[in-house]
């Protein structure tokens, strides 16, 4: 039987999809989405354990409910053979980290620690690490620690490092108890193959790895019990993003419905994914996946130090090529908590009448605004800033509200918010000397919203092109699973076969590009003063907070 359809799977913050891609043609077939039945923990655990605040876990047992879900519901919705598929790609959320059991059982499904919160997942926006991450940034900075400088100079709560000593100090029992901490996309891709598997973009990106952790005299200064972590509770055996991780096992087949043998790639970290799907090949093209949050995205043929980025990778997406990372921690996340905290009812009504979405209505009711018009500003840190000030503990802001504000007019704020978040990483970028000539937008915002997008052109004075595919993160998934199928001679002929591209490229406005260019230079104000030290109000503020 031919096998012609490579699989995606693309595990996000909310939800699970798979995605079959025909090779042959490069055009989807068919996909399938399903949220976690658990969703987000961030006030208990499902036995009603309360957490703590900045708290963001999951149950890993609904990643492996949906996965016995999408794979057999898009092969059915597909029509075809499991025994046509010729390869599996994954990504996953990332930093998503779990403590597991040498038989990679995570710790939360035993009884013993079932009640204990540090045995759950730990989402990437997990951010009850804050104080740990603070701890190993004073003491790399004290011993100028080389590789500091890779991940920007300064290390966010979201990475693996400080949630493994976040466990050491609050759970020394659970931690002594741990095998094991394992980013859940290689945990799923694990049991998929019957093998551990631990892939270099995570390890890289959010595990200090560059051919090895920090060394062991850092890691005990950090804590004495932490020395040894990099050669026991973090795995030293890391394969390459794009190379074969393994085989479908039996077992992997009773979970899936997938054929015994079938190859599967090394996961990626979700966002990363998405940079084949675009068609990127090259330096100088950066890639924006927005989502709830956004993550940058941009190859280079050198190594260069850049302040304030998420980590510089040698090998981390493609072959080859240096990827650096930077990003915006609250993106989506922060439209959907205004449309659902505090938008008036006759709003959601007029939505609900006009079966439209309230953030399709928001949208409509702005883009005929000028500039300028609402006479707003925001700072988009409503779950703090990742890049460039990597900060978790600042806050949201919104200046100039009247009471001739309308829902809209904030709408349209926020967005912009976002817009100058984005101009800021990339002229950090480029001050570095890290070339950006073109940027690209992937993501279910980018696919759906063209006023945002248009905004961001005119912010920015670049030209914009979108990835033309509804799941771009499931797509890439697929060209890596593709590319260990055996049947193309490299990752780059597959992504010459699958990428896409759309036809429209938003250009920057001039007329409105001159009032953003203003916009911005108060932005840029208001970010110093807030996330520079000038005034700490934010995090008086935050240290109040119940």
């Amino acid at each position: 039987m031919e096998k012609r359809y490579a699989l995606g799977l693309d595990f996000g913050t909310l939800s699970g999809r798979a995605l079959l891609v025909d090779i042959q043609t490069g055009r989807d077939v068919a996909d399938c989405v399903y949220e976690y039945p658990h969703g987000v923990m961030d006030k208990s655990l499902l036995d009603g354990t309360a957490l703590k605040a900045d708290s963001a876990l999951q149950d890993p047992r609904d990643y492996l409910e949906v996965l016995s879900r999408i794979v057999p519901g898009v092969i059915d919705k597909a029509g075809i053979s499991p025994a046509e598929i010729c390869g599996v790609g994954l990504d996953f959320t990332s930093c998503t980290i779990l403590p597991v059991d040498r038989h990679l059982t995570p710790l939360c499904m035993m009884t013993r620690w079932s009640h204990n919160p540090h045995s759950y997942v730990k989402l990437w926006k997990h951010h009850g690490a804050n104080a740990q991450a603070e701890r190993l940034n004073r003491l790399a900075a004290q011993r100028g620690e080389d590789w500091l400088a890779r991940y920007g100079g300064r290390l966010s709560s979201e990475l693996a490092l400080p949630k493994l000593l976040e466990i050491l100090d609050e759970a020394p029992d659970l931690y002594d108890e741990t095998f094991r901490f394992i980013e859940a996309g290689d945990w799923i891709v694990s049991l998929l193959v019957g093998r551990e598997v631990h892939n270099s973009c995570m390890a890289g990106y959010k595990a200090l790895w560059n051919d090895g952790y920090p060394s062991e005299d850092f890691l005990r200064a950090v804590h004495p019990r932490l020395d040894s972590v990099a050669r026991g509770k973090l795995s030293g055996d890391i394969i390459p993003t794009g190379t074969l991780a393994g085989y479908i096992t039996e077992d992997g087949a009773d979970l899936t419905g997938l054929v015994p043998g079938t190859p599967v790639a090394a996961p990626i970290i979700d966002a990363h994914s998405a940079l084949p799907a675009a068609g990127i090949t090259r330096a100088g093209q950066l890639l924006m996946i927005i989502g709830t949050s956004s993550c940058h995205i941009v190859l280079g043929d050198e190594e260069k130090r850049v302040p304030g980025i998420l980590g510089m990778v040698k090998d981390g997406v493609l072959p080859g090529w240096y990827a650096f990372e930077a990003g915006q921690s609250c993106v989506g996340d922060q439209f959907d908590w205004f449309v659902k905290n505090c938008v008036p009812a006759a709003y959601q009504e007029q939505a609900k009448s006009e079966g439209i979405s309230v953030h399709t209505l928001l949208t409509r009711l702005s883009q005929t605004q000028k500039p300028g018009q609402h006479g707003l500003l925001a700072l988009d840190w409503w779950n703090g800033n990742r890049s460039v000030l990597m900060d978790a503990d600042l806050s949201g802001l919104m200046l100039g509200m009247t009471l001739a504000t309308r829902p809209e007019d904030m709408y349209r704020a926020m967005i912009e918010s976002t817009a100058y978040g984005t101009r800021m990483i990339v002229d950090n970028f480029a001050a570095s000397g890290v070339a950006i000539d073109s940027l690209y937008a992937a993501g279910g915002i980018a696919e759906k919203n063209e006023m945002l997008l248009q905004i961001y052109a005119d912010v920015t004075g670049r030209e914009i092109r979108v990835c033309d595919a509804a799941q771009a993160c499931a797509l890439g998934a697929a060209i890596f699973g593709a590319s260990v199928s055996g049947q193309f001679d490299s990752l780059t002929a597959v992504i010459q076969r699958c990428a896409r591209i759309k036809d429209k490229i938003y250009r920057p406005i001039p007329e409105n590009q001159a009032i953003y260019e203003q916009l911005y230079a108060d932005y840029v104000a208001l970010h110093d003063c807030f996330g520079r030290g000038a005034n700490d109000v934010m995090k008086r503020l935050r240290a109040r907070r119940a």
